[in-house]
């Protein structure tokens, strides 16, 4: 067997070929990140091993940089492996106390790490083109955190403008309340307003919803307002509020995208109550190939979620905590996802309460609940049967 280690960087990459024996077939070389390189590296790959599949190579996952050369690899029908760089950060620090980090040394070390014996996965085309998913459902993830920071600072601004307005509506990230804040940003505004020119854009807004009474009402709380009259603050409320609905336009197109892949994948963990689309794409995009994991409990290993254990002569720590390593993106859906499946599926809703009558706090209470649900999840995907819901 020959083994390929790949240190990959923006602009080259650096390999190194050694076999199984220990003997260097190929110090280490750099190669351009472009198809001339990608071309040299299989030249020198098939001038040491005529039978391309007694190669395997490795890298590090090392997000947009390796995705274009990994993409060559699989397509060359070559046994690719991408590692966890914490896993080949411990293994180089384990063969040598010299503390020498290059470019060079890490591509000696993947290939090291790749003939030690180690049980490693290898990387499959399924997860290769589940990086379409992963790329939406995580640029969802983004755009969704940014409009909760702008939607904060229109609370902050309405506190400062017209603070009695939380009080006479049921939120203030409301259509109407944004197409009033909007045309109006402020109480000085509201209160100089003609009052059928409001209780029109408020009854247009809110699809009939708010009349006459409702414009009486604002403009009456409006000119006895505590508010602030600052030009400055008006102008940063009306483009933050543009802002968000932007954000709103975009993250629905990204759900349309969404929704279109899942449809085609039709996962069984959507028959799971409480698991929407979006939800369901983030787990089965960060997961990805369910066939690199033998149990549930690797699942939990690579999303943070399994305990931490330190134990050395009569120390053994009682109380162990989450590890909170591999994807956060994983640990943040399974244990949203966990929230919900409680709330609506009946067996789950007992669970959770189980376990907090046995004197668990809610949050970790809910750790063991999205536990269950990824072993719930794993043999979903495994039998391809749908869920069904215990008596």
């Amino acid at each position: 067997m020959i083994y390929v280690g790949i240190d990959v960087s923006k602009d080259k990459h650096d390999c190194y070929i050694v076999n199984s024996d220990g003997v260097v077939l190929a110090d280490v070389f750099s190669v351009e990140n472009n198809l001339d390189g990608f071309d040299l590296l299989l030249q020198r790959l098939k001038s040491v091993a005529p039978d391309l599949l007694n190669v395997k190579v490795g890298l590090e996952a090392t997000g947009h940089y390796s995705y274009n050369i990994l993409g060559f690899l699989l397509d060359k029908g070559l046994a690719t492996f991408v590692l966890n760089p914490l896993h080949t950060n411990l293994f180089r620090k384990s063969t040598s106390l010299r503390r020498t980090k290059t470019d060079r040394v890490d591509a000696r070390t993947i290939a090291a790490m790749m003939s030690s014996g180690i049980v490693l996965k290898s990387y499959t085309a399924i997860s290769y083109h589940n990086e379409e998913l992963k790329s939406l459902s995580r640029y969802r993830f983004d755009k969704v955190r940014q409009r909760a920071k702008l939607k904060q600072a229109v609370s902050r601004l309405v506190t400062i403008l017209f603070p009695e307005l939380e009080k006479l509506v049921p939120s203030l990230h409301i259509a109407s309340v944004y197409a009033l804040l909007a045309e109006l940003p402020g109480a000085k505004q509201v209160a100089s307003c003609q009052l059928t020119h409001l209780t029109n854009l408020l009854s247009a807004a809110s699809k009939g919803h708010y009349d006459r009474s409702k414009a009486v009402e604002l403009r009456n709380a409006a000119r006895r307002s505590i508010g602030s009259t600052m030009p400055a603050k008006s102008l940063e409320l009306q483009h933050t509020i543009r802002l968000i609905r932007e954000l709103d336009a975009e993250i629905s197109e990204i759900e349309a995208a969404i929704k279109q892949i899942m449809d085609q994948i039709a996962s069984p963990i959507l028959t799971i109550p409480g698991i929407s689309y979006r939800m369901g794409a983030m787990i089965l995009a960060e997961i990805g190939d369910f066939s690199r994991f033998d149990s549930p409990d690797k699942i939990l290993a690579y999303a943070g979620l399994s305990p931490s254990t330190y134990q050395s002569g009569k120390l053994d720590n009682a109380y162990a905590h989450m590890e909170k390593r591999g994807s956060r993106y994983l640990r943040y859906a399974l244990y949203n996802a966990a929230k919900y499946v409680c709330h609506w599926d009946a067996s789950f809703c007992a669970y959770l309460a189980k376990k907090r009558a046995e004197g668990k706090h809610y949050n970790v209470a809910l750790s063991h609940a999205a536990k269950k649900l990824v072993r719930l999840i794993f043999a979903l995907q495994r039998s391809g049967q749908p869920y069904c819901p215990t008596a």
